[in-house]
């Protein structure tokens, strides 16, 4: 697919006030309300360093969780953590498009950088409507007269129609910044062009995202090999008439999986020789890590797949010349549950495959096992990614390349 979409290097910057939305997005400790994790801001600081290194007045938009979760907070720890990052002061303003906000912009000197209000604070940010029309939301018409360029540098948010994603696009000359450039380079020249053979390996308890981008890539023909571990390895175990006690089957009940047991058989029945399913398991049996054969799962939770199907898999990832891989094998956070995702991971860097993994547990379980190097690209966007490889269109990206065709 040709990406043609205006990145910054297509736009003259200097001494021009940017807006650009990123997606720092951080984990936050419930109890203390800190910042446990910048691994997103430091992501994001490259672009955000590099608009006010060519001089630009750069306007930051960016969100933290969402209205009723624990971690829905404002952005001023982001602003310092920021700051420390860039060595460069980044002013924050408690305000998102008021009067506040829209003075403090336009007082701004040459490579100033301004981090506006959580734009999540705002209830029209988080309704989903068609692009064209987030345009006409406050927000956006409030702060595109203040602008002369929009950036958009929030791949992990891409799969989202939201104001602050798709609404300046259409109201100022508009570009992907560095991750959302590197992001869609990567991904979709993997997808362009899959070398044989190309395995997937789905894990996770995201089970719904799992099983659309295994319905994708089985129905178009580009996966040869699907290797399931983690719930969704349980749901497709359930799916073959295995018995997977009656602990496990709650599990899948009480989190409303059960469609995705009956999509299971289907896939199987019609995929049996693609999907590959689990010969062993690991189970918590108090408190320790005991491996079963699928044949006799006792009634205990399942926390991992077993050694022989990590042998077994890692043969296949060995043979592959391209590799998915989104969510962990089992419960890595547990010690004793973490084989499987940290052989899994061994396996991916070692090999000599072009290679990508999802944002969200698994890159993090790479960085914490210090595996990330051997890997092709580690995506910063798990459900933007997940939505790309399922076929989906994501709404930034078909915005962005639309805009520019129009050359506003």
């Amino acid at each position: 697919m040709a990406l043609d979409f205006y990145t910054i290097d297509d736009f003259a910057l200097d001494n021009k006030t940017v807006l650009v939305r990123v997606d720092i997005n951080s984990p936050v400790d419930p109890s203390t309300g800190l910042i446990l994790d910048d691994t997103r801001i430091r992501l994001h600081a490259e672009t955000i360093g590099e608009l006010s290194n060519r001089g630009a007045k750069t306007v930051i938009l960016a969100h933290q969780s969402r209205p009723g979760k624990k971690d829905f907070t404002t952005l001023k720890q982001h602003a310092e953590s920021l700051s420390k990052i860039l060595n460069h002061k980044v002013e924050y303003v408690d305000d998102i498009f008021g009067s506040n906000a829209r003075n403090s912009i336009s007082k701004m000197k040459r490579r100033d950088i301004l981090l506006l209000e959580n734009v999540r604070f705002y209830s029209e940010e988080i309704l989903t409507r068609e692009p064209k029309l987030q345009s006409e939301t406050h927000m956006v018409q409030k702060l595109s007269p203040l602008a002369d360029y929009f950036i958009n540098d929030a791949f992990a948010a891409a799969h989202r129609s939201q104001p602050s994603l798709v609404g300046f696009a259409f109201m100022l000359p508009s570009a992907a910044g560095r991750v959302m450039e590197r992001e869609l380079k990567a991904l979709y020249n993997a997808m362009d062009n899959v070398q044989r053979p190309c395995v997937y390996i789905l894990g996770g308890v995201k089970v719904d995202d799992s099983i659309m981008v295994m319905e994708n890539v089985l129905e178009n023909g580009s996966a040869d090999y699907i290797l399931t571990t983690g719930l969704v390895a349980n749901i497709f175990l359930w799916g073959s008439g295995i018995n997977i006690g009656k602990y496990n089957k709650s599990f899948i009940k009480n989190r409303g999986y059960c469609e995705y047991v009956k999509k299971s058989k289907k896939l199987l029945k019609n995929y049996r020789d693609k999907i590959i399913i689990p010969k062993d398991v690991a189970v918590c049996m108090g408190n320790k890590r005991v491996e079963f054969s699928v044949d006799d799962i006792p009634n205990h939770p399942i926390y991992d797949i077993g050694t022989d199907t990590i042998t077994e898999y890692a043969g296949y990832i060995r043979k592959a010349e391209t590799l998915f891989a989104n969510g962990p094998a089992g419960v890595f956070e547990k010690e004793d549950f973490n084989i499987g995702t940290e052989d899994i991971l061994n396996a991916i860097a070692s090999s000599h495959a072009f290679s990508i993994i999802g944002g969200g547990h698994l890159a993090a379980a790479a960085n914490q096992m210090g595996l990330s190097k051997g890997i092709s690209h580690i995506s910063s966007g798990g459900g933007a990614s997940i939505n790309l490889l399922a076929g989906e269109n994501l709404p930034v990206v078909e915005v962005l390349m639309e805009r520019a065709c129009r050359k506003i």
